[in-house]
């Protein structure tokens, strides 16, 4: 097994320390690209199904080629293959727009280890500022805006999650400008009060997360009433417990909001239980 996995898309194992990228790539000098991180567990790719849909939606708003899914389902093997592990890993699909001065856009399959981070957030969860993201949920109106597409253009979300580091905390939740809860800059926001799970709407422009998706699904089917609704900082205060929820991670629980410590309770670990059926079953 190697540590680190690159595939390209014709299905050929590449060496992950060899150049791959020109200079000039677009996807390089203006993070002009589309991408989608999955978990591999068990030798196999969850929710891949969810991940190439929303991989075509992503292309579709960024005026890219639709992706050829046969192409990415043969590189996916391929990788999954190279990786050969039972240990988990990180898969990541990338499409680049290609190269500035002309060419086919770029897209490659990458695996690597799970970040000491993700298995610490699974353990012992995790502490979350609010912060405004300056944008409002009427902006979803202007698809130049590209929100609901997982672009390569990660520069905002990254900056958040360092101001959060310089705080003190591990993550961050956006809130909008009329003081609405969007999601964070890796996972989506779940509220838990009861057998009630609760996300922020599509149509606020957040991501369409796949995990979260997978979740419903299978919680409905266990008495929970799922729905995508409007959430102010005060729902999730009140709520029983609070979730980031994301492909790799799975389900982080919010150990503390703002300051505010919240206790674990009873019914989190049937939580965690409900996301690894979801993606181990979809």
């Amino acid at each position: 097994m190697s540590s680190r996995v690159l595939v390209g898309l014709d299905g050929a194992v590449l060496d992950p320390d060899a150049p791959l990228l020109f200079a000039d790539d677009l996807a390089a000098v203006r993070g002009d690209g589309i991408f989608e991180t999955l978990l591999v567990r068990g030798r196999r790719v969850c929710t891949l199904d969810l991940h190439l849909a929303r991989l075509t939606t992503s292309a579709e708003a960024m005026d890219l080629p639709a992706p050829d899914l046969p192409r990415w389902r043969t590189a996916v093997a391929a990788a999954v293959k190279a990786w050969d592990s039972d240990d988990e890993g990180v898969m990541r699909m990338s499409i680049g727009r290609g190269r500035e001065s002309g060419g086919p856009p770029t897209g490659y399959v990458t695996v690597g280890p799970l970040a000491d981070r993700v298995r610490s957030a699974r353990r012992d969860g995790v502490s979350v500022v609010t912060l405004p993201r300056g944008l409002s949920i009427e902006a979803a109106s202007s698809p130049w805006q590209l929100l609901g597409a997982k672009t390569l253009s990660y520069a905002i979300n990254m900056a958040a999650l360092r101001y959060a580091a310089g705080l003190g905390a591990d993550d961050v939740v956006f809130v909008s400008s009329e003081g609405m809860v969007l999601e964070g800059p890796r996972s989506t926001v779940v509220a838990v009060t009861g057998q009630s799970l609760l996300t922020p709407p599509v149509e606020y422009g957040v991501l369409r997360g796949t995990t979260v998706s997978a979740l419903f699904e299978v919680a409905s089917g266990s008495g929970y009433e799922c729905a995508y609704a409007p959430l102010r900082p005060a729902d999730l205060i009140v709520a029983d417990s609070v979730w980031l929820v994301s492909s790799v991670t799975l389900a982080a629980r919010v150990r503390s909001l703002d300051g505010l410590a919240r206790a674990e309770r009873p019914g989190d670990d049937e939580i965690r239980t409900l996301v690894d059926l979801a993606v181990e079953s979809i």
